[in-house]
């Protein structure tokens, strides 16, 4: 078969770039799938006045359908604003327990594969050699997921968790409970307010999202550098579908990773308008209106527009390394400026936590704090979800060469750890602002205010203030960056560098779909459709499990 790599230029957030080369054969005795298709056998393609190569069908379906919904939503935003917040309840609150027990599953195929012989297994043979350095690697590893999301709610989430916390169990007449505090609460005792408010926050940071994207990256891996299919998630199925997969079960999980990637993408790019809209009103006292938030993300979008029609040179990369590096200096600054031994010993203290209620916080069934399972969990399940297609790729490309355990170790625990330092430094100073200080400003706040209000209280209030802005603009514009690449290599049937027009379209439509979901009910909308599409592509991810085991039971160990 013709082995080609469709594989993107991009990464999600840029912090390093990688070669678009082809998929290099398996190194060592791999247990190759035999297959007549070639990439690009479905395709459409001219070079008359607008080039394109798409999949007649991935595109077709994928591209109207975005449309469709982009032109409805902004047509009808009144009447489709209160269907948008039903949806997000609805599912939220009836599925609640297949998005949590879906990632347990995901977390206990990793542990099992870690421990069981198959983690042996070495992605691109016995005999392949790791691209890149673990410092590279483990960088690259943590880029790829959490950059305004960890902006947005660094300081947000672990206030809004202990102050529920704090405020313990409320229940209605009809005897439900009303709260959102997770699991029993901790009424009235600050110090486990602030255990159980940072233990929430890493379960929903630590390694039940980076399960959901290990378990996309390990079956890409597997399948293209062990197996020689193409680099795309249909070729995770080749196991459960045989030759079909070219076809229309193929098409369904391919047009499903478009869906599922760009309303993943207009959520984070409408919670990083919100945000940089506080912050600018914060700085400048600029209004946070609609016109405002809608004006953010054209512009965010135009830079992104930029990077895909330049290709991505070394002036984004240094862009996205510059990012990265003012990310290290906001941290380091809160640790020196805020307190910083508390801070130190939470990293340890809240890890123990973590642990300790991680049982209770991933039970599936028979919670009593429906509030937090369903309002945060269960929306947070079918973000990272809607995140893993694209973020699965990346991670995938740059880890040929690892053996599964070491792939598995390094996705799991490196991120997870860097994640609960970020956490206990934001959100840790922000609670002690609180607690020792007395300061109820963070508190008070809007959730996309948080982070301004916690900076208030430090040293260079304006300048790390302006600097928290610029993260969220440039994590958005590198992570709709490499999301358009990715949805168009999926889209293009797996071409590599599909005419640049595509990759225009793409790029345009994760603006306009995040401008619809703004109108249609803004970020209730947003989510609503993160967690509509999270839904069947966790379907998807749960097949794929399957198809990891099988793959690896083949390959020589």
């Amino acid at each position: 078969m013709r082995n080609e790599n469709p594989s993107t230029e991009a990464d999600v957030d840029l912090t390093v770039q990688t070669e678009v080369v082809a998929i290099p054969a398996p190194e060592g005795r791999t247990e190759i799938i035999e297959t007549d298709y070639e990439i690009g056998r479905d395709n459409i393609a001219s070079s008359w006045k607008l080039e394109f190569d798409i999949h007649q069908v991935v595109f077709t379906v994928s591209a109207l359908g975005v449309l469709a919904f982009t032109f409805l939503t902004m047509a009808f935003h009144e009447e489709l604003e209160p269907a948008f917040i039903g949806l997000r309840g609805w599912l939220t609150g009836n599925l609640d327990w297949f998005f949590l027990l879906s990632g347990n599953i995901f977390v206990l195929l990793s542990l099992f594969l870690i421990f069981s012989p198959l983690g042996k297994v070495r992605l691109g043979g016995p005999e392949a050699e790791p691209s890149f350095s673990y410092v590279g690697w483990f960088s690259m590893l943590f880029a790829a997921g959490m950059g305004i999301g960890l902006m947005f709610y660094g300081v947000s989430e672990p206030m809004s968790h202990f102050d529920s916390a704090m405020g313990g169990i409320s229940v209605g007449e009809d005897g439900v409970r009303t709260d959102w505090a997770p699991l029993g609460g901790a009424e009235g005792d600050v110090a486990e307010a602030a255990r159980l408010g940072m233990a929430a926050t890493i379960f929903h940071w630590g390694l039940h999202p980076w399960a959901i994207y290990a378990v996309v990256a390990l079956a890409l891996a597997l399948f293209s550098y062990n197996k020689g299919l193409p680099l795309t998630l249909r070729s995770c199925f080749y196991p459960i579908f045989g030759e079909r997969v070219w076809g229309w079960p193929g098409h369904i999980i391919d047009i499903l990773a478009i869906f599922s990637t760009i309303f993943g993408l207009a959520t984070s790019l409408g919670i990083g308008a919100q945000q940089s809209a506080a912050g600018l009103n914060f700085l400048f006292g600029l209004s946070t209106s609609n016109t405002i938030l809608i004006t953010l993300i054209i512009a965010i979008t135009a830079v992104a527009l930029v990077s895909v029609v330049a290709g991505l040179d070394a002036g984004v990369k240094r862009l996205s390394e510059i990012n990265m590096a003012l990310a290290a200096i906001l941290l380091f600054f809160v640790i020196a400026f805020g307190p910083t031994m508390e801070i130190i010993s939470g990293v340890f203290s809240n890890l123990i936590a973590y642990g300790e209620y991680l049982p209770a916080l991933s039970m599936p069934f028979q919670r009593e704090d429906a509030n937090f399972a369903s309002g945060w969990t269960a929306f947070y399940w079918a973000w990272w979800i809607s995140w893993s297609p694209f973020v699965g790729m990346f991670i995938a490309r740059v880890s040929r060469g690892r053996t599964v355990r070491e792939f598995l170790i390094a996705v799991l625990i490196v991120p997870t750890i860097l994640s609960v330092i970020w956490m206990t430094a934001m959100g840790g100073t922000a609670i002690d602002q609180l607690v020792n200080d007395g300061f109820t400003g963070v508190q008070d706040a809007a959730l996309e205010l948080k982070l301004f209000e916690m900076l208030a209280q430090l040293p260079l209030t304006g300048l790390t203030s302006l600097v928290g802005i610029i993260l969220v603009i440039v994590f958005f514009v590198t992570s709709s960056d490499s999301g358009s690449l990715v949805i168009d290599a999926v889209a293009a049937g797996g071409k590599v560098n599909a005419p640049t027009p595509q990759r225009v379209f793409w790029t345009i439509s994760e603006g306009l779909v995040a401008i619809a979901l703004l109108l249609g009910g803004g970020l209730a909308a947003s989510q609503a459709m993160a967690v509509s599409t999270g839904l069947p592509f966790t379907i998807v991810l749960l097949g794929a499990c399957y198809a990891i085991v099988r793959g690896l039971l083949n390959e020589a160990r």
